[in-house]
């Protein structure tokens, strides 16, 4: 179960009317039903209002923030973005209310993947995993920039069991953050993904998917070359892709440019011990080992030498 990132945020959502007298009939209903919380009425004169004067931006600004307040973040968005195309009138007002809405999505999503994770391995955990899902995209079309939110959305996918779903937002993340679990996820869904094709009589399927696995995790190790998950998991791509020379020449080098890396010294150990080199994965198990008395899996594979 991937552990969710949470917020709390305490924004109010407050509509900023103009002076009702300087406004048209249309808009001056409109603002009056909204006070009532009519927004059936308010929709229909908001409507007349931007056919009959297509450069109302307060009319686009009204219909943007009624269908927020719907749940409807793609219209909203869409109708601000009309309004701030006729002027900055309303500028400040509609970047709070995207701000209010991304934290809205975003709680209510952490809510209801909490209340998921509750409900076990069942069908309506997968139902509120998609809602979850559902809040948590619309918290991005409302604030694209927040990683906690992909981060958020990519779990969610997770666990319901779309591994696959989960690579686009990992993908943002790595935009976003340059973040190493999001190299090593992306990686793994991959190389899992092809382990599973290869077991199935896919080889060639396999292949392509142990190469995409290669890709991303050789890019994540460009960044974050001390990253033990994405160093094993790229040793174990490479491996499954029969690609051992390829790994080993790869983890030599790496065991040169930074011999007191134990993550270097193991994962290259542990490919000699893959190709029967067992007094050289000696050798680098142990000083892995040297470096790092309590590592165990250095400790394990050691033994098995």
């Amino acid at each position: 179960m991937k552990r969710i990132i949470s917020i709390v945020l305490l924004i109010s959502m407050a509509l900023g009317f103009s002076a009702f007298q300087c406004s048209s009939t249309e808009l001056t209903s409109a603002k009056l039903y909204i006070q009532q919380n009519n927004y059936e009425k308010a929709m229909e004169s908001l409507q007349r209002e931007v056919e009959k004067n297509p450069a109302s931006d307060e009319g686009f600004y009204l219909l943007g923030y009624i269908q927020g307040e719907q749940g409807d973040i793609t219209s909203m968005l869409d109708n601000y973005k009309k309004s701030l195309a006729v002027s900055n009138k309303f500028e400040k007002q509609i970047s709070e209310s995207r701000k209010y809405h991304w934290a809205d999505g975003f709680n209510k999503g952490v809510q209801l993947f909490n209340k998921g994770a509750k409900a076990g391995d069942t069908d309506s955990a997968n139902v509120i995993f998609q809602q979850a899902i559902d809040k948590f995209n619309g918290a991005i079309a409302a604030e694209p920039d927040s990683a906690d939110t992909y981060k958020n959305l990519a779990y969610a996918y997770i666990n319901m069991g779309n591994r696959e779903a989960a690579i686009e937002p990992y993908q943002k993340l790595i935009e976003l953050t340059k973040d190493a679990d999001s190299y090593a996820a992306i990686g793994e869904i991959y190389l899992q993904k092809g382990l599973d094709q290869r077991d199935g009589g896919a080889k060639d399927a396999a292949n392509v998917n142990f190469e995409k696995a290669i890709k991303v995790l050789e890019e994540g190790r460009k960044i974050h070359a001390s990253d033990g998950n994405i160093l094993l998991l790229l040793s174990n791509a490479y491996i499954a892709a029969e690609k051992l020379d390829v790994a080993k020449d790869a983890f030599k080098e790496g065991v040169i440019q930074e011999p007191e890396n134990k993550f270097y010294r193991y994962n290259y150990g542990s490919l000699l011990l893959n190709a029967e080199e067992y007094p050289e994965a000696e050798v680098q198990l142990k000083k892995a080992i040297e470096i790092d008395p309590d590592y165990e899996n250095a400790l394990y594979n050691l033994a098995v030498t």
